[in-house]
């Protein structure tokens, strides 16, 4: 008796999913955004491109504020010949000049760009990219300008606390990263291979 009422509950449930499977019929490239206060946004980024690099699918990564950090992600995906962009001046923290992290912001975004509007490159990470747009050190609407005229069957996925309304609003999917406990506010060190 429980198998069966089992077995109804699961039949139910797969014509709910096929019937979605079956609505889903547009072909696009997909903006998604991770944001929130919780550990893993980059991560899960990283998984996207990992995840089309298996596939075969060519992709390319921009990041932002964290380019400085050794990163097992790039030591790996860079095996594979994934182009990495990175803005040189590291945390925004630490070189607390404005003028130069713009630059850096400008110069890390020009090279985003020449990704954004290569038809070939089937997934772009633009990791941190929302502090950018948040500290003012890139434009708002060129961003949005861009990442809505990329090639259609392009995906981006944007991670970062704090996502503007305005990307939100474009994007597709969006995800947020809620904290319920973090290691490092216990005072555990930041550690190789699991952290970054």
């Amino acid at each position: 008796m429980a198998d069966s009422k089992h077995q109804e509950r699961q039949q139910k449930v797969k014509e709910k999913v096929d019937a979605k499977i079956a609505k889903a019929t547009i072909e696009k490239g997909v903006l998604q955004v991770i944001t929130g206060n919780g550990k893993g946004k980059t991560t899960s980024g990283f998984g996207v491109v990992t995840r089309a690099v298996g596939h075969g699918m060519k992709a390319a990564v921009v990041q932002f504020i964290k380019g400085k950090w050794d990163s097992g992600e790039r030591n790996l995906l860079e095996k594979f010949d994934v182009p990495f962009a990175i803005m040189d001046t590291g945390f925004t923290w630490e070189t607390q000049n404005k003028e130069t992290d713009t630059a850096a912001a400008v110069a890390t975004w020009d090279q985003a760009k020449v990704f954004l509007a290569d038809p070939s490159i089937n997934v772009v990470l633009l990791d941190e990219l929302t502090y950018m747009l948040s500290y003012g050190y890139l434009d708002l609407d060129e961003v949005l300008d861009t990442l809505a005229a990329r090639p259609e069957m392009q995906t981006v996925v944007v991670t970062g606390r704090g996502a503007h309304r305005r990307l939100t609003d474009l994007a597709d999917t969006v995800s947020e990263v809620k904290n319920i406990k973090h290691a490092f506010e216990a005072g555990v060190k930041a550690q190789k291979g699991f952290d970054y």
